[in-house]
């Protein structure tokens, strides 16, 4: 295998044999659920709708696979235009020889740092910066490394996950200290608020359309750059 790869700096780049191109692309598909994470909009989409269940009071309804799957249809509904223009911009010249391997992948991965760096927060992305010490002229967005872009991409995303979530936590909330307030003055003291409190919020929930919503501000929530 070794003996196959062709290196030709002068001219055509580097250009690897197909025994390791199938070894390669076996890699990147064991790889692809981490990738899948690291790279998209996924790890923000299921932790707001984890946090939307609990905030409702059925942490397990809808099930963790219907969750998931919601997830992982809304990141591809957002990250379409993305994995549209790596197909037509990298997968297509390169299926017919016409760009080499190294042209590839810097194709291939312009269309992501641009995505991260539109939705990575400048303050998370100035603390992974300070914390590797980059200097002043690495500070551009076309030369911050993958090792410092990636974790400030996937921290920026939980912190904002976050943060819609305790804003879709609020009306529900209210909805228990009312209802428990309610049962207190009452004097009912034996029956717990959770029996009236989720039937409240969940028809508050369906008449305002509540997962249409959801799945809207979470689509709106992205930045996504200009592609041609």
């Amino acid at each position: 295998m070794a003996g196959d790869i062709t290196i030709n700096l002068a001219t055509e780049g580097v250009k690897l044999s197909t025994p390791l191109k199938l070894l390669i692309l076996i890699t990147l598909l064991s790889l692809a659920p981490s990738l899948l994470i690291m790279f998209t909009t996924f790890v923000r989409i299921v932790i707001v709708l984890a946090l939307v269940r609990q905030a409702i009071g059925t942490p397990t309804i809808p099930p963790n696979q219907v969750i998931i799957s919601l997830a992982l249809f809304l990141t591809f509904y957002i990250m379409y235009p993305i994995f549209n223009k790596v197909y037509t911009q990298a997968f297509i010249p390169y299926v017919k020889n016409e760009i080499t391997d190294e042209e590839f992948l810097k194709r291939a991965s312009q269309p992501f740092r641009e995505f991260m760096l539109y939705n990575t927060q400048k303050s998370t992305l100035k603390v992974f910066m300070d914390m590797a010490k980059l200097p002043e002229n690495e500070r551009v967005p076309e030369k911050i490394p993958w090792w410092v872009l990636i974790p400030a991409f996937m921290v920026s995303e939980i912190k904002t996950a976050f943060e819609i979530a305790f804003l879709l936590y609020l009306p529900f909330l209210v909805i228990d200290v009312v209802v428990a307030t309610i049962l207190i003055g009452l004097g009912v003291f034996m029956l717990p608020p959770t029996v009236i409190s989720l039937p409240l919020k969940l028809v508050l929930f369906v008449l305002v359309n509540g997962w249409e919503l959801l799945a809207k501000a979470l689509v709106k929530s992205y930045n996504i750059p200009n592609l041609p």
